[in-house]
């Protein structure tokens, strides 16, 4: 991955960023900001007062500068074995499509499956799950989530 592609981050030994910006020609490190962001409520009035890049967009970098600047900005390193991809261009998105094929096809289950992630995890039972999933039952998912009841 080409950091200088994305926004770049600088981190310290207590997760604390020394430094973000956005597509640097020569970047501070080899960290890329994936774009996953969590954010206090503060973050509605620094985000009203940013104005457009020299590239004449807003930039998200401007709102972490801001909680940069308050000492506020911290890192968490995406741990191995988490796909992350850039699905700013239609050949991103088409490289994401087959992953994503792959995985489901190999591993015989659906990524992102919010009902299956919320039956395992205790939030709803059988019964909630063969209920949402007569809504979808014309298609593969509606009966995934179905044999999910049955073989579990």
């Amino acid at each position: 991955v080409n950091p200088s592609a994305f926004g770049v981050v600088e981190i310290g030994m207590d997760g604390h960023a020394l430094s973000i910006e956005e597509k640097p020609e020569k970047p501070k490190s080899n960290y890329a900001v994936p774009g996953l962001y969590f954010y206090d409520n503060r973050v509605v009035e620094i985000a009203r007062k940013i104005q457009p890049s020299k590239r004449g967009e807003l930039e998200i970098t401007a709102v972490n500068e801001e909680y940069l600047e308050k000492g506020m900005l911290f890192v968490e390193k995406v741990p191995k074995g988490i796909a992350w991809f850039d699905t700013g261009t239609h050949d991103f998105l088409l490289e994401v499509r087959n992953y994503v094929r792959n995985i489901q096809s190999n591993n015989k289950c659906y990524v992102g499956c919010i009902e299956e992630i919320a039956y395992r995890k205790g939030y709803i039972d059988k019964d909630k799950v063969r209920e949402l999933s007569r809504m979808y039952m014309t298609s593969n998912y509606g009966k995934y989530l179905m044999d999910l009841t049955e073989n579990n």
